[in-house]
């Protein structure tokens, strides 16, 4: 801020509200409940994040069970909902891509961002209606007038690997007209990839732009077009590892990137 319109809003303002106003955080994210007593080590390898890998994560937390008996609890969907328990015993967190993770680790400061590791990647496709009755098999087709397209943003007081997601693959060949033509057709923008389905299946949308995993595991409602080579691009899912962590932490996290895990990871579009 220039100085000149800091001393004009200080006139305006005075100077306690500007105060207030220079301590407002750039992006929302959770606060630190500090009356929560943190308890991780309780037997139970208990992981925290976003919906989408959550469903995916139980698949291969159910195999991993069975296979060595030692339980694990998966927490997904969206951060207000999970957060003051995963203060007290989550283990492990995962993010829906870097800018998610960084934002989480905003608030749960005893995990350390150099402990994140990327163990899967998804590429961003087109999500239409079950059939696909506008006939769309490409970008291209998003451009046309009339289309009906909702695309997730966080707009500031949501955490989501959805955003600027859409704005990436309109503008992926450098073409201002096609971010033009593709933003006029959006009827609706999600705070999250759970509001974003909701839109789209309530807007009866033509095409979502998301993840592989939202029409796979609602393929009653959706199906996935492929975006092409050029248009495409490719976000990971991570975790980070608590230090005070159940001891089983890493023997679940080792399973999970192991070969049976990826083969699981694989149905619902998680690559390595």
């Amino acid at each position: 801020m220039s100085p000149l319109r800091r001393s004009l809003i200080v006139v305006l303002l005075g100077t306690a509200t500007l105060g207030a106003l220079l301590k407002l955080p750039a992006t929302a994210h959770e606060i630190v409940d500090p009356s929560v007593k943190r308890t991780p080590r309780d037997g139970t390898v208990r992981l925290y994040g976003a919906g989408g890998p959550d469903t995916a994560f139980k698949k291969v937390a159910q195999a991993f069970t069975a296979q060595t008996g030692i339980k694990v609890e998966i927490t997904g969907g969206p951060e207000p909902t999970w957060s003051r328990k995963a203060q007290a015993d989550a283990d492990i967190l995962w993010g829906t891509a870097e800018e998610d993770i960084t934002a989480l680790l905003e608030t749960y400061s005893n995990f350390a961002f150099a402990d994140v590791m990327p163990i899967y990647i998804r590429p961003a496709i087109i999500a239409v209606r079950k059939g696909n009755p506008k006939s769309i098999h490409g970008f291209d087709d998003l451009l046309k007038p009339g289309m009906k397209i909702v695309v997730t943003e966080g707009a500031g007081v949501a955490n989501t690997s959805g955003t600027g997601t859409w704005e990436d693959v309109a503008g992926r060949t450098g073409s201002l007209d096609d971010v033009k033509r593709f933003r006029s057709n959006i009827v609706g923008f999600g705070k999250g990839s759970g509001p974003s389905f909701q839109m789209f299946v309530s807007k009866q949308a033509d095409a979502w732009i998301t993840w592989p995993d939202w029409p796979i595991t609602h393929s009653d409602v959706a199906e996935i077009v492929e975006l092409s080579e050029q248009r495409r691009i490719w976000r990971d899912v991570n975790v980070v590892v608590a230090p005070d962590a159940d001891p089983a932490s890493r023997r679940f996290l080792e399973f999970l990137s192991s070969g049976p895990g990826a083969e699981i990871m694989k149905t619902e579009g998680w690559v390595r």
